[in-house]
């Protein structure tokens, strides 16, 4: 045997000792068995969570692969890059982008062929002055943290003769760097949106310190519920803080323990951020 040809075997040898890359289905299986793991242990039905798949960086190849795996919920950061995602899922997928068929909570959404309800998610800072590249689309926008943005959103929402739910952001780490109104402020931002009509207020979304100590994780999420759940009564109807979106890759299950109804969850489907 030549040099080349045992250069050639032992690549051959490294390459069977190595096991294949994930797809995102078998990520996404994973994620969702973890999340059905902590549900167990908390009592809870997985059906209570909904997934986000953080999709923000990723190609739109990615997207459609999730897709096809069944996940319908993404989120994304920036406002025209969430733009350009959905015109060009809607394309390639044939989705009737405008011309919702299927319901969801009441709520008229897209329909579109092998996965009706794709549900495009806001996650990044609301600046008053992106709302009108998303607004077109989004299904849920979950960092509103200022009247001003709400009553934007509102406006956006009422031109396109559309629906769009949104989460309140609290700021529940305390941090300068997090975003989110301080706790005080919503019942101000709820009563705002009381008077609306094309946005939904439908919770509360909130970050945690990103830390190890994970009594401080739950403290923190403890906080969010017990936020969610002495201003309810706030809410008319429509209106209601139904949701609690809290928890990503490393604490949704505190996260769930402590009553999480949405979990965002990004490089443990798609991989590290590009």
């Amino acid at each position: 045997m030549n040099s080349k040809e045992e250069m050639n075997m032992q690549g051959h040898e490294n390459t069977q000792g190595k096991e294949s890359p994930k797809t995102i289905e078998q990520r996404l299986s994973d994620v969702r068995g973890k999340i059905e793991e902590a549900c167990r242990k908390a009592g809870r039905s997985p059906e209570e969570v909904i997934l986000v798949a953080v999709s923000k960086t990723k190609p739109t190849r990615m997207i459609r692969e999730a897709l096809a795996a069944g996940q319908l919920h993404f989120g994304e950061n920036r406002a025209q890059e969430l733009e350009s995602k959905m015109e060009e899922i809607a394309q390639m997928e044939g989705i009737a982008k405008f011309e919702g068929k299927s319901q969801v909570d009441g709520i008229a959404q897209v329909d579109a062929t092998n996965h009706p309800g794709i549900q495009w998610h806001f996650l990044g800072y609301l600046q008053k002055n992106k709302i009108k590249y998303i607004a077109d689309g989004v299904h849920w926008i979950d960092s509103v943290q200022k009247v001003s943005a709400l009553e934007e959103a509102e406006k956006r929402a009422a031109a396109a003769g559309r629906e769009i739910r949104v989460l309140i952001q609290v700021n529940i780490s305390g941090e300068d760097q997090k975003s989110g109104c301080e706790p005080e402020e919503i019942a101000t931002i709820l009563k705002a949106g009381n008077a609306m009509s094309h946005v939904r207020v439908s919770g509360l979304m909130g970050m945690a310190t990103f830390t190890e100590d994970r009594e401080q994780i739950r403290r923190e999420f403890a906080m969010l519920r017990k936020l969610r759940d002495s201003h309810a009564g706030l809410c008319e109807p429509p209106h209601e803080l139904t949701h609690l979106s809290m928890g990503m890759s490393n604490d949704f299950d505190i996260a769930i323990e402590e009553g999480s109804t949405m979990v965002r969850v990004g490089s443990a489907i798609f991989g590290t951020r590009d």
